[in-house]
Formats: structure tokens, sequence, C-alpha cells
């Protein structure tokens, strides 16, 4: 690739599904495994042929501003564009309002799908655009593609009404011509394809589709969300239990046992307290007398005297004595 690679990262929502947490923040800076869901998207471009001849294009809306500060502050090293989508009309017309940057190869990635895959061959790539799926039992939720005897994407199926065709779209997509996916989406604006006031990008792609667009599939067999808090606490167990587990490296003072796979920040402290698995605890924090499993503890945060489990606690709370499961905000005070 010659011409600078497009991300465009459309994260404008509300994030209402993983409230309390976000509204204070947007979902992209939730953490797990030690690190932002932002910083987990970013890393799925370790491989691509020139990473360094890539510019990101942010398509935010609520709390933008926290996301470009984050940038600025942890990754200054990333050559960023922010657009803003003040009203939410859909995947579509967030892509647009970055149509005055975009020109050549793109990639367009939902901004809480995290998947694992190998960005290299797009050095060489011949499809005029590639569609990340993995295979699921039951289609019937998802978008997915029909794929025709000669390989080629036919038409991209929205909620399928049967389980035939059971590839399911991840959210994660490469166009060799961005130009070419604009002139879809003015086309499909102008023919007012949309559901409910939104643009959907499956309806742009299908335009390009009818126009003779060859289109493959890349296949994933790692495909995971962070849309909700029990997609955010799974994913993190996922996380844990390949690579980012640093309970090897932690020193610990006595009264502390630790039960891998954990991450903890080097600036917690922990004290007289069991910890794991699939335990989270970031920079700042200050956990006593406690016993946490399957739990996310966000920055500068107190925990004493609790037994926790399946629960995500925000940014500078505190969390004091009792059992319980817990979805806590930032900001918080909670005595048990």
């Amino acid at each position: 690739m010659t011409n600078t690679l497009k991300v465009v990262v459309p994260m404008a929502g509300f994030g209402s599904r993983l409230r309390p947490h976000t509204w204070s923040r947007p979902k992209q800076l939730v953490s797990l495994a030690g690190k932002s869901v932002l910083a987990h998207v970013m890393d799925m471009f370790s491989t691509l042929p020139d990473p360094d001849n890539v510019e990101y294009i942010f398509i935010v809306g609520y709390l933008g501003d926290k996301i470009e500060a984050y940038m600025h502050e942890n990754h200054p090293e990333y050559k960023v564009r922010y657009v803003q989508q003040a009203e939410m009309r859909g995947q579509s017309h967030a892509i647009y309002l970055a149509k005055e940057y975009l020109s050549g190869p793109m990639l367009m990635v939902f901004a809480d799908t995290l998947i694992e895959t190998d960005l290299s061959f797009m050095a060489n790539e011949e499809a005029d655009a590639v569609a990340w799926v993995k295979p699921v039992p039951d289609p019937r939720r998802f978008g997915v593609t029909e794929v025709g005897e000669d390989g080629w994407v036919k038409r991209l199926i929205e909620k399928p009404k049967d389980v035939a065709n059971n590839l399911a779209v991840v959210g994660f997509y490469y166009f060799k011509d961005s130009e070419a996916l604009i002139a879809a989406i003015e086309e499909q604006m102008k023919q007012d394809r949309q559901l409910k006031g939104e643009y959907y990008l499956a309806d742009a792609i299908n335009i390009m589709l009818e126009h003779g667009a060859r289109m493959r599939t890349e296949r994933v067999q790692v495909w995971l969300d962070a849309g909700t808090a029990d997609a955010v606490l799974e994913t993190n167990r996922y996380k844990l239990k390949n690579g980012h587990d640093n309970s090897d490296s932690l020193v610990l003072g006595n009264g502390v046992a630790l039960i891998p796979p954990v991450f903890i920040h080097p600036d917690a402290t922990i004290e007289s307290s069991v910890i794991g698995p699939f335990v989270s605890v970031s920079a700042g924090c200050t956990v006593r007398n406690s016993v946490l499993r399957d739990t996310i503890v966000e920055k500068n945060t107190q925990v004493s005297g609790v037994s926790l489990e399946y629960s995500l606690i925000g940014e500078n709370t505190v969390v004091d004595g009792g059992v319980n499961s817990l979805n806590v905000g930032d900001n918080s005070e909670v005595k048990i």
C-alpha cells in the first residue's frame, strides 16, 4: 500500500448499555485487562503492513473531548483526526461526515469490537472489499454475508430469518477505494435506504455489490465485545488468559494471595486480600481486607472489607464492607 491507509472508527454513541460508567466517560475508555477498550482496539492494527503510513479518523460525539484528551496523553504517536457526529443517524452517516479526509484504502472498525486477525495480507489484497466474519451457531440476531459459489459475497443480510448463512459480520471492513464507499453512501441517502432514522453500512455495501464490487470474507475465531457490563467482564477474562496476566511480575506483601490470571497495576496497593481469578486492578487503587473475583476495579478507587464477584467498579470510588456483585460508576461511594 503506497497510499496512506485511513482507519475510520465510529464512536459517537451514548454507550447506554454500559451505564452507569458511560455517564462520565465514553465506553471506549472503560478499562479491562490493564488498559482501555480503545487501547485494545488500537492493538488490532499492530500487524498492518505499513503501520507508520496510517491515519486514524475517530467519529466522536458524546464526551468526545475525553477521547481526544486520552489519545493526546497516552498515544501521541498516532496521527488522529476527530470528526463530530452531533446526530445519531447511523454508521453510513458517520463515515460520510469524514468524506473530505477519505481517499484510497480504508478500514472501518466499530469501537467496541475486538477481534484477533493478522492484517499483513492487506499489502497484496486484490479484492475491492473485505468483510471480517465469524461462523456462529445462530446468526439470526446478527448481520451475515451471503457468499456465492464463486466465493464472492453476493449481499449482506441484517438479522436473517434462517440459519443457512451463518457467517456473522463482526464490524471490521476493508475497502480498497474509500471514495467508492462514499459514492455508495450518497446513493443510499438519495434512495433513503434507512431504518428508524439511521443509515446502516450494510445497505451502502449492498449498493457497492450491486454495482459489481468484489467483496470476500476473512474469517476470525476470536470475536469479543465490550458494549455491556457482562461483555466487558467476559472480554476481561479472555484477555487475562491470553497475554495480559502480569501475576508473575508482581511483588506483593504478606497476606496477599493471588489466583491467576490477574492484572494489578504496579501503582496499586493490595493488603491482606485474595485477588483472582480474572481480576483487573488499575493504577492508584487500594484494596484491603477483601476478596475479589471476576472483577474490574478502575483507577484511584478504594476497596475495603468486601467480597466481590462479577463486579465492575468505576474510577475514584469507595466501596466499603459486605458481600455483593456490583456495577458502580465513577465518583461513587458504596457502603454495604
